[in-house]
């Protein structure tokens, strides 16, 4: 199938999975024998049975056989192998789906002796035709034979048995025991085999020439009638010899060490070659990697530049540093012959991984402001290299919800094969910190650690990603105020800078709770504060005080929620009737206020009295003290004037030990006395009043008519009215009462509300200052009124066109 592959390499079978195809599954690998059993691997059991299982790359994994392994099936120079998959989303290998897979390759012909040393396993074949008598047999330690001779006597006939030659001691094991240790054993009409892996009880680490090399001595025995079989099984695998200068690996491998060449004197090379992944490399091949194979009298050299062809950088992690090394799959196959074994086979496989090397990992950043978009992209990685989840504010996101959340992650690949990671998020996306810097600058800030797992050795690493952008889009909040009955309202429009920032009244935190207690009516929607305060409260200003009227102020400042530094300064002012202090109940009791204006810091309003001064006030405020007292009391006058009763006292101030109060407010309740008199009058027609500055009540109408003539209102039965957006609305406001022509209708301020509360929010202003909008997409426009039989003082009436529009939040409607 497309997911796997066999190849035939000499005396080796090796099977490539793509590791695409067996993505993201667990596997588990069994050899299927001769009778159809699966035997499932472990390592343990690899290494004795002749078996390799490795990643030659991020790609593919590879399984390597060798002809002689346990399971082969040989039949003249064929040796045929099959194994058995079995792939699972779970670990447990639940519902797992089962692949075979058959292979044949021919073998042969063999060496008198061949050597393997594979990166798991040492393996030593050697030919039976010839049985060496024991006289004759020179060994590098001669007295090896005669220890383990008695030995042999002393068995049963047809039991082989292994002689393992120790420094201290000859260690004999018979073959199950010798299984059960972990050697695997084989033997054919003409051969035997030993295969010992590298982390056996018997492996010695011995240097030849400054090379260190697992080296096992052994001997196998095998008994037949009166004859004695010996062959010498030693096996000899290089531990290192690999060196990294100068961008280069260098691959160092004696030549006849001594375990491998015991009893023999002369040497001749006949075949000394080398490749990649078991692959033979001509000379020109070599000579286009910049390979380099040398043969010297004692050595063979082989040197490779780092990052050459046919071997493959992979990531890698060092105290959570990134970086990578280069791997190379190497192998030599050399061939002497020597006048004890004739010819020698001797092929070593060796996995070069080269030191780790830090890698820089570049961030960089791209901002789109017209979509309001912000890319982050990081790289580059190799391909073994995958993105797992993101975490941003303690949170973990997988790749998946991620992009539910409207985080686009997309991958840049390059012809390199490597690869970099885009992340693309709304600039407005509540991950993304923003912060007023200044003037009109605004700080967009990511802060997100990017998790990442390096296949296939599931290593993981994380990137922090800190991005830090100025963008000119700082919206300031705005505000607007007005006055209805005895309080004054200030409503301030957010912008996109103050969503960390603070209200104050002077250094008075205004919360919820705050508010709460002195009776404040404080909202925020989000896009709104709104504060309504009472005419007679602790934090309004009173800046100047008439007989006519009293100019109130509420003064509100936004701080930094961290600085505590003033970001913006709000106000609004009211002028109230003075009659607002003072309350005449028909009981006779008498509630005065008495105020405290700005700039009068020395007053303190609890020294306040009555002419009375044993009457003080019943409540104290900072800027208000209120006293509440009978008509009869405190040092009260009263006057009567035909059919009223004047009372009159006064609030004074005293500095102490002065008798001349350096503060007076008078003030008068007047009552009607009850009696019946006949009068006699006629009419006067007396001339209009003069018009001064003052308060009073004005009727006024609003009406929404069908056309720009104005001749047809909409009637109270036709509400509500249904238009369509961007539909003409005309409205009307007429001044019915007084009916005087001296009098000038002029807008102030209009504005719309989402319901009949015109305090409630959202709002959007229609008239500002008795002009239009100017943020409008479509303004008011005013059409002018002149008399007709309907009008008869058009200075009192005021007529505009608005275009029909809705309220929205984001992209959703909203109603009431």
């Amino acid at each position: 199938t497309g997911s796997m592959s066999s190849e035939c390499l000499g005396n080796f079978l090796r099977i490539t999975l793509s590791a695409e195809y067996f993505e993201d599954k667990y596997l588990s690998f069994s050899v299927v024998d001769q009778s159809g059993i699966a035997w499932e691997l472990n390592e343990a059991m690899a290494a004795q049975c002749g078996y390799t299982v490795t990643y030659s790359s991020w790609s593919s994994i590879e399984f390597r056989a060798s002809a002689v392994s346990c399971h082969s099936h040989l039949e003249k120079t064929v040796f045929t192998i099959t194994i058995q998959i079995k792939t699972s989303h779970n670990p447990d290998m639940k519902n797992a789906t089962i692949h075979l897979k058959s292979a044949s390759c021919h073998y042969g012909p063999w060496s008198p002796r061949e050597l393997v040393c594979e990166s798991n396993y040492m393996e030593v074949s050697v030919k039976m035709e010839v049985p060496q008598t024991i006289k004759d047999f020179i060994q590098d330690a001669p007295e090896d034979w005669t220890l383990v001779f008695p030995k042999v006597k002393a068995e049963k006939a047809s039991i082989w048995q292994i002689i393992f030659h120790q420094p201290e001691e000859k260690k004999a094991l018979l073959v199950s025991d010798a299984w059960r240790a972990g050697y695997g054993l084989n033997a054919t009409d003409t051969r035997v085999l030993l295969r010992i892996p590298h982390t056996a009880a018997q492996v010695q680490l011995v240097k030849d020439q400054g090379i260190t090399f697992s080296v096992v001595r052994s001997s196998t025995l095998y008994k037949n009638q009166w004859m004695i079989l010996m062959v010498d099984t030693a096996v000899a695998c290089p531990v290192d010899g690999v060196d990294y200068t100068n961008k280069t690996i260098t691959w160092t491998v004696p030549k006849y060490i001594l375990p491998l060449s015991a009893g023999a004197t002369s040497f001749k090379d006949v075949v000394v070659e080398a490749g990649v992944d078991l692959h033979k490399l001509s000379a020109k091949e070599m000579a286009s990697r910049e390979y380099v194979l040398s043969n010297d009298l004692n050595v063979i050299m082989m040197k490779i530049p780092i990052g050459a062809e046919g071997g493959y950088y992979k990531t890698s992690v060092n105290n959570g540093q990134l970086g990578t090394k280069y791997s190379i799959n190497l192998f030599l196959e050399h061939q002497w012959e020597d006048n004890k074994w004739g010819l020698t086979k001797y092929t070593i496989v060796k996995e070069i991984e080269t030191p780790f090397e830090q890698e820089e990992l570049a961030i960089t950043k791209n901002l789109n402001l017209s979509m309001r978009l912000m890319n982050v992209t990081v790289g580059t990685f190799l391909s073994d290299v995958e993105l797992v989840n993101l975490t941003f504010e303690k949170v973990t996101l997988a790749i998946p919800e991620a992009v539910q959340h409207g985080y686009l992650i997309s991958t840049t690949r390059y012809a390199n094969g490597s690869k970099a990671y885009v992340i693309q998020l709304p600039l407005d996306a509540p991950i993304v910190k923003k912060e007023y810097m200044r003037e009109d600058l605004r700080a967009y800030t990511l802060n997100a650690t990017l998790a990442f797992i390096i296949y296939p050795s599931s290593e993981t690493f994380i990137v922090p990603v800190i991005t830090l952008s100025a963008v000119r889009d700082a919206v300031f909040p705005s505000a607007r105020g007005f006055c209805e009955g005895r309080n004054l309202h200030l409503i301030i429009t957010h912008g996109n800078v103050d969503q960390n920032w603070l209200p104050f009244i002077s250094d008075w935190h205004l919360t919820p709770e705050a508010a709460q207690k002195y009776n404040y009516d404080l909202r925020d929607n989000g896009t709104h504060l709104e504060i309504s305060v009472p005419f007679l409260s602790s934090h309004v200003n009173y800046e100047v005080f008439h007989a006519s009227e009293i100019k109130a102020s509420l003064y509100l400042t936004l701080k930094d929620g961290i600085t505590l530094a003033n970001r913006r300064d709000f106000s609004v002012s009211c002028r109230f009737s003075p009659s607002e202090l003072l309350q005449c109940l028909p009981n006779g009791t008498v509630i005065i206020t008495a105020i405290k204006l700005v700039g009068v810091a020395s007053l303190d309003t609890s020294l306040l009295v009555l002419r009375d001064q044993q009457c003080k006030p019943s409540l104290v405020t900072e800027k208000t003290a209120t006293f509440k007292f009978s008509v009869n009391t405190c040092g009260t006058s009263r006057k009567f004037n035909s059919t009223i009763m004047t009372y009159e006292n006064e609030v004074l101030y005293f500095r102490p030990g002065n008798d001349i109060p350096i503060y007076q407010l008078k003030f008068a309740c007047s009552y009607a006395v009850k009696q019946t008199v006949d009068v006699q009058y006629e009419s006067k027609k007396n001339p209009l009043p003069p018009i001064k500055p003052g308060f009073g009540s004005l009727t006024l109408s609003l009406k929404l008519f069908k056309d720009k003539s104005y001749s047809e209102p909409y009637e109270e039965s036709e509400y509500p009215v249904v238009k369509y957006l961007r539909e003409a609305l005309y409205f009307e406001v007429e001044l019915l009462q007084p009916k005087d022509a001296r009098l000038d209708l002029n807008l102030d301020d209009c504005w719309a509300t989402n319901s009949q509360s015109q305090g409630s929010l959202p709002q959007w202003p229609i008239i500002i200052n008795g002009c239009e909008n100017s943020k409008d997409s479509y303004r008011t426009v005013f059409h002018e009124v002149n008399y007709s039989l309907r009008v008869e003082f058009p200075q009192h009436l005021k007529r505009f066109e608005v275009r029909m529009f809705t309220f929205v939040q984001g992209t959703t409607l909203l109603q009431e």
